[in-house]
């Protein structure tokens, strides 16, 4: 009886223990892998923006003092 009540309550309550204890489900994991390869390469794409940005933020700033020594 008491086995019944609990599988009927835990059918009842199994969305809210999984949300309630971070339960990763077999949805969450069944494309780890590619997100994962997804993260990866936007990492990788923006290691790559960083670099450039911070070459051309580099060459304004080197302008920026000259033009600041050519005003004096």
């Amino acid at each position: 009886m008491i086995d019944k009540y609990m599988n009927k309550y835990l059918d009842r309550r199994m969305k809210y223990l999984i949300e309630e204890w971070q339960v990763a489900t077999k949805n969450d994991v069944a494309d780890f892998s590619g997100r994962l390869n997804a993260l990866s390469a936007e990492a990788a794409k923006l290691a790559t923006f960083e670099k450039n940005a911070d070459a051309k933020l580099s060459a304004l700033e080197a302008r920026a003092t000259l033009l600041e020594v050519k005003k004096r």
